[in-house]
């Protein structure tokens, strides 16, 4: 437990190690909170600080910098976070297409962009559906598959067969999956290919059979999880003196497994969650902090999204823009439908 004169000087010194990113002496102390009191107070107070595992003197600074549980008291009781509504409507127009998939990517760079760190967003499940299916002839026996999802997504995937098919075949192949089966989910498809295409010739059969199995990894195979900005991180003070962290924090971004449990986990969580240095145990870097919110369709949480940055990020601003976005995100889902 903590006095009210130790609140004070703990919450002026993270606000001001936050700001300027300098440990934090004593007298600059003194002047941040605005406290009447003598040098020698302060540096008793942040002695007792510093016991309490809440701040630590780097190297042989004479200043202070927070540790993870000081940041960690400072977000649980110290934060006041206001909503600036001109905020969320300036924002409205950036976020609302009419496609779901563009809402997301467009979501995640505006996390970005907003906080200047790493924006992350988790898309919606999706089902391994299809609304369509074209086949365009490449050369012999090679063959390309476009597939699109219902919420518009295309993907496109090359099969190689034994049989040649000609134009009509193709038109032949695709009219028939489209009028049948658009709209049922692949493994479906697959099950009832087998038993309902009696009438039609063996290679198309064949064909299509090879198109939905293509089909259902292309969708299946789709990123769950959108990054943007990870380039940021290179002009964070905390780690651009460390090629190793870095490195590390890349192979994060690009192999997105960790990323994804953590914001599954989120997910579960009512409002915005910031988990700051190790303490997700899922994304283990002490360096990090994350800041998250769920996001919903009609009421019914569908993902997550959030900021990765620095344990020196700016947390007030940092919920406010993560809290922002996953509302302007659950309006925007909900009316594309």
């Amino acid at each position: 437990m903590l006095d009210s004169r130790a609140r004070l000087l703990l919450k002026a010194l993270v606000e001001r190690y936050i700001a300027d990113g300098q440990p934090v002496g004593s007298r600059t102390l003194s002047k941040a909170s605005g406290l009447e009191l003598s040098p020698a107070t302060i540096r008793n107070v942040m002695s007792d600080l510093e016991d309490l595992g809440l701040i630590v003197s780097p190297h042989t600074s004479a200043g202070r910098i927070p540790t993870a549980r000081g940041y960690r008291l400072f977000v649980d009781t110290m934060l006041t976070t206001q909503r600036d509504p001109l905020t969320v409507a300036s924002q409205m127009a950036r976020i609302a297409p009419d496609q779901p998939l563009k809402v997301i990517s467009n979501a995640a760079h505006m996390l970005s962009s907003l906080s200047q760190f790493v924006g992350v967003v988790m898309a919606p499940r999706r089902t391994s559906v299809f609304r369509h299916i074209e086949f365009l002839r490449l050369s012999e026996k090679r063959f390309l598959v476009i597939i699109v999802s219902p919420d518009g997504d295309v993907q496109n995937r090359v099969i190689f067969t034994e049989t040649d098919y000609s134009a009509s075949q193709l038109i032949e192949a695709s009219n028939f999956l489209n009028s049948h089966y658009a709209g049922m989910a692949i493994e479906e498809v697959r099950e009832r290919l087998k038993t309902e295409v009696d009438a039609l010739r063996g290679e198309i059969a064949s064909l299509m059979q090879e198109a939905v199995v293509v089909s259902s990894e292309a969708i299946e195979s789709r990123d769950e999880v959108v990054v943007s900005g990870e380039r940021n991180l290179l002009a964070v003070s905390d780690f651009s003196g460390d090629m190793g962290s870095l490195r590390k924090l890349f192979d994060l971004f690009e192999q997105k497994a960790q990323l994804m449990r953590l914001l599954d986990v989120s997910s579960r969580a009512e409002g915005v969650r910031i988990y700051i240095g190790g303490e997700s145990q899922v994304i283990p870097y002490q360096e990090l902090s994350v800041v998250t919110a769920p996001y919903e369709v009609d009421g019914q949480v569908v993902g997550t999204l959030g900021v990765i940055g620095p344990m020196r990020m700016p947390y007030e601003k940092m919920i406010q823009i993560v809290d922002i976005t996953s509302k302007l995100v659950s309006t925007a889902l909900s009316h594309s439908k």
